[in-house]
């Protein structure tokens, strides 16, 4: 197979090094923006873009344009086009997220597939007797329960400890977090162990929060932490991402959530290091030992066009003003005012300051809707789906210490709809869930009248 690498000097110089933003004339209108996305589900106030994303028709007519050109002539397309085309969208990425080499970043499926990559590094290091039975990761209590789960499998398998650092909500600042994680790392080092990995979310998803992540992997820094591993799932595209400036040694983000990519696609950024030259792609092909990069361009026969359409994704966000830090404000500014809104309607609160909250926001619920359990959130949140037509998901906020349960209801917020707002979504969708809960609490409906 051809070497992509190879080709590394020829395709950069086709890559601007600043990425051309449309004129005042040419930026996309209000009806195109409804075009883009007309093959959403007419009704449907769909508020929750955090957890699938969404993709312009623009951006899957280019995904189809790649999808036919392997079908028409797949060794011409194996042979001639598929690396220099992954080669071109992991240039770009590069270029995006300010890292220093194109060999440090890799494009995989989703964060799923990054974490298990970074873990199962950990777990072979605990197997092979270079990390200490007991030694320790460190990760927040919200962490994504895939990430949760590729701990139990790789490292908690292998001999290693887990400390979860618990994270208070609702939050207030920054201090609050760095309090908290200061502790986790005192507990990981505790009884002469080390701690290893560090795993720090970006931006949290339920509850949703960003976390300061430079200062996390800086205190890291400063308490010897061996790896820190920041899973970014919902940042590209939803706040800003400088990889050098925060400093991990490892940091995946979706590129399907909040960059406009057709699902799953994902950058894995690795730190130039000789520990970068020890991870793998845990589906091994015969590409096996050239490089992360390269092993992850080609596990197999199967579709990769959602990987090679990041130059029609760039050039769709350039039609906004301010390209992709336009998009950013925009919807952080929004989904801010929206949930301030809800939270006036329903005499409650954010869950975190506007300043923590990226293109999404925890909103308080009435107390009156009585939700006690994660099963009560889940069917709220089906019940406003199948009832209302409001796609939206419902957090519960289990009591604190000292706090008082039983039926005292009043003014107990346990419940929080986390809001999204994409480019897609109007003023229309957040008075639709507006009017959908205080339709309910006018019924005198609680979550156990849910069936």
């Amino acid at each position: 197979m051809e070497d992509p690498q190879a080709n590394g000097d020829h395709n950069h110089n086709h890559i601007p090094k600043k990425l051309k933003l449309s004129s005042p004339s040419s930026f996309i209108s209000d009806s195109e923006i409804r075009q883009e996305f007309a093959h959403h589900q007419l009704g449907i106030a769909r508020i929750n873009n955090g957890s699938f994303g969404s993709c312009p028709a623009s951006i899957i007519a280019a995904q189809k344009r790649w999808q036919l050109r392997f079908l028409q002539q797949p060794d011409d397309f194996f042979f001639n086009h598929l690396q220099n085309g992954i080669l071109r969208s992991r240039t770009l990425i590069t270029s995006l997220i300010n890292a220093d080499h194109v060999d440090e970043v890799s494009i995989v499926d989703n964060a799923t597939t990054a974490a298990a990559i970074v873990l199962q590094h950990v777990g072979w290091a605990f197997a092979e007797g270079r990390f200490q039975k007991g030694d320790a990761v460190v990760m927040l209590h919200c962490a994504f329960q895939a990430v949760k789960k590729s701990i139990e499998a790789y490292v908690t398998r292998a001999g290693g400890s887990v400390i979860v650092v618990q994270l208070p909500f609702p939050i207030h600042s920054d201090q609050e977090i760095i309090a908290e994680f200061r502790k986790g790392l005192a507990m990981g080092k505790a009884h002469g162990r080390k701690v290893r990995l560090a795993i720090i979310d970006h931006i949290t998803s339920m509850p949703c929060v960003v976390i300061p992540v430079r200062e996390l992997v800086q205190i890291c820094r400063e308490e010897g932490v061996e790896q820190v591993f920041v899973d970014a799932a919902h940042a590209i595209g939803s706040v800003h991402v400088d990889v050098k400036e925060i400093g991990a040694d490892f940091y995946v983000s979706n590129l399907h959530k909040w960059f406009f990519c057709p699902p799953s696609v994902a950058f894995l950024y690795c730190r130039k290091s000789p520990i970068a030259l020890d991870l793998h792609h845990p589906v091994v092909s015969h590409e096996y030992g050239n490089g992360l990069a390269i092993e992850s361009a080609w596990i197999g026969t199967r579709d990769y066009s959602s990987q090679l359409v990041v130059p029609d994704v760039l050039d769709f966000v350039n039609r906004f003003e301010g390209g992709i830090a336009g998009i950013r404000k925009r919807n952080h500014d929004a989904v801010v005012r929206m949930g301030e809104l809800l939270a006036r309607a329903w005499g409650t609160h954010l869950g975190s300051p506007p300043e923590m909250c990226p293109s999404m926001a925890m909103v308080g619920l009435p107390s009156s809707l009585r939700i006690s359990s994660d099963d009560d959130a889940l069917k709220l949140r089906t019940h406003l789906r199948d009832h209302f037509e409001v796609e939206v998901p419902i957090y519960y906020q289990a009591l604190k210490d000292g706090e008082i349960g039983g039926d005292n209801w009043d003014g107990r917020v346990a419940g929080y709809a986390r809001i999204s707002h994409q480019v897609y979504n109007t003023v229309d969708d957040y008075l639709k869930l507006r009017d959908a809960i205080n339709q309910l609490v006018k019924d005198g409906v609680t979550c156990s009248d849910l069936p």
